[in-house]
């Protein structure tokens, strides 16, 4: 084997670092997921972060050369980590849970990457602003973006169902959007599937206006 390319693969304490580094970055990543008990936590987003130093680090040594590419490898981490980030998505009604977990996938990646290329200042940058975003998350959909996706399964009797029109018209005023997703009749009712876009702040009053109606037969919130 050339001395060159035997080189490239004797140990460097170099790539302990970026190993020590890359684990420090996952766990503040996956720190808050984890606290939130969600599917990707500390575990896989620190694995996520050093599979991707790891991708880096051997690709740019596998690439050394004049006439080499260097980040061959590295590139298909960018697109191989969709797919984990897809299988955190889901969607619940008008709401698409994951959302935030599969970016902070994508980020992990992201940040290893950096690191197992050596650009340590680059990754910190990101790092300190993604930590940032996911520590303010919580008080910036407090106080600022009060708006919550929600549904409602309201049930009339049948003779009273005329009664609809004048309680989406009540529930109007209070939400931001209203959309009757489905409705369902038999011979004994009619069933409204509500999904809705309301300030938090409106939600208790939208649930007592379904609550003491005396025309509702029956409400799922």
């Amino acid at each position: 084997m050339d001395i060159e390319v035997f080189n490239q693969f004797v140990w460097d304490w170099n790539d302990l670092l970026k190993a020590c580094l890359s684990l420090f970055a996952g766990f503040v990543l996956g720190f808050e997921r984890e606290w939130k008990d969600k599917s990707a936590g500390f575990k896989t987003i620190s694995i996520i972060c050093l599979g991707s130093t790891l991708f880096s680090l051997l690709s740019y040594k596998l690439g050394a050369g004049e006439s080499e590419d260097a980040t061959r490898i590295a590139s298909y981490v960018v697109s191989g980590i969709g797919f984990l980030g897809a299988g955190v998505i889901f969607k619940d009604g008008v709401n698409v849970n994951g959302l935030t977990t599969a970016s902070i996938i994508w980020m992990s990646a992201a940040v290893g990457m950096a690191i197992g290329f050596g650009v340590f200042l680059t990754a910190a940058i990101f790092l300190f602003a993604c930590f940032i975003i996911i520590i303010s998350g919580k008080l910036i959909n407090k106080y600022i973006i009060r708006n919550v996706g929600k549904q409602a399964k309201i049930t009339f009797k049948r003779s009273d169902s005329q009664h609809k029109d004048d309680i989406i018209e009540e529930l109007r005023p209070i939400v931001r959007q209203l959309k009757i997703k489905r409705m369902l009749l038999n011979e004994e009712d009619l069933t409204l599937e509500l999904e809705v876009l309301i300030n938090k702040s409106a939600i208790r009053k939208f649930d007592n206006i379904l609550l003491q109606n005396p025309y509702i037969k029956e409400v799922e919130l």
